[in-house]
C-alpha cells in the first residue's frame, strides 16, 4: 500500500510542467506575442509559469492568468530561475534574448544556459525554436 502512494505521489508529482519565460527589453513583443498566440496552452492546468520582472507584467496582461514573478534579469532574476533549474523545478526555458546588445547581467544569462545544459533542461533562446518546444509540450 505505501508504494502505491509513493508511486501516486510521484506521478502527481509529474503532471505539472512549469516554463521560465524571459524577455530581454527589445523582446518582451516578441514574447508577447508568442503567448498570445498560444493563450490556451499556457492557461492549462498542468502549465505554471514562472517569469522575471517586467516580463511577468507583460504576459499577464497578454492573458496568462496564472504567473509566478520572480526578481527582473539584473537584480538576480535570471539567477533565480537558474536555482530553480538546478532543483528541478524548471520543465524548459523560453528565453527571448537579445544578442545584440550587452547585458550588464551576462553572467547570469550564461549561467542559466549553462545550467539548462547540465541539467538537460530544453532551453528556446528565439521565437521560431520556442514555437517548436510548446507544440511538442502540447502534444505530450
Amino acid at each position: 500500500m505505501l508504494i502505491i502512494k509513493i508511486l501516486i505521489g510521484i506521478i502527481m508529482v509529474n503532471v505539472n510542467m512549469k516554463f521560465a519565460l524571459i524577455a530581454h527589453d527589445n523582446k518582451k513583443a516578441d514574447m508577447v506575442a508568442f503567448v498570445s498566440k498560444r493563450l490556451p496552452f499556457f492557461n492549462r492546468e498542468d502549465v505554471n509559469i514562472v517569469t522575471t520582472g517586467t516580463t511577468g507584467k507583460k504576459v499577464k496582461h497578454a492573458g496568462i492568468k496564472k504567473v509566478e514573478t520572480v526578481n527582473s534579469g539584473p537584480l538576480g532574476g535570471d539567477a533565480e530561475i537558474a536555482a530553480m533549474v538546478v532543483r528541478g523545478e524548471i520543465t524548459a526555458v523560453l528565453f527571448m534574448r537579445d544578442p545584440l546588445d550587452k547585458h550588464p547581467h551576462d553572467v547570469d544569462i550564461n549561467m542559466l544556459m549553462r545550467l539548462c545544459d547540465v541539467h538537460d533542461i530544453p532551453l528556446a533562446t528565439n521565437y521560431r525554436t520556442a514555437s517548436i518546444l510548446i507544440k511538442w509540450f502540447k502534444n505530450k
